[in-house]
């Protein structure tokens, strides 16, 4: 199982949204992803992290790179499984 790939669901570890849920949208080299909430779901807006700065989790949304911020929060509302609007502090 890889951790960071296309549609992985993670919790920011660092910045002003830390403890909030994020979707990887764009793997873009072995330091770099592409995350987003989207904004109207968790607050999370598109931008590029660190890998480091993220927590993977075992979910994971059916989702084709680079996909837009509306068929993120498609993807969601159709997982009922998620609970994305959720926030927690890391430790």
């Amino acid at each position: 199982m890889p951790a960071i790939e296309v549609g992985r669901v993670c919790v920011k570890l660092a910045g002003r949204e830390a403890g909030r849920k994020c979707v990887i949208v764009d793997v873009m080299d072995k330091s770099f992803v592409v995350v987003t909430g989207p904004k109207k779901v968790t607050g999370v807006k598109r931008r590029r992290v660190n890998i480091n700065h993220v927590a993977p989790t075992e979910d994971v949304i059916p989702i084709k790179r680079g996909a837009s911020d509306e068929e993120v929060a498609q993807m969601i509302k159709a997982d009922d499984k998620l609970e994305m609007s959720a926030t927690e502090k890391p430790m």
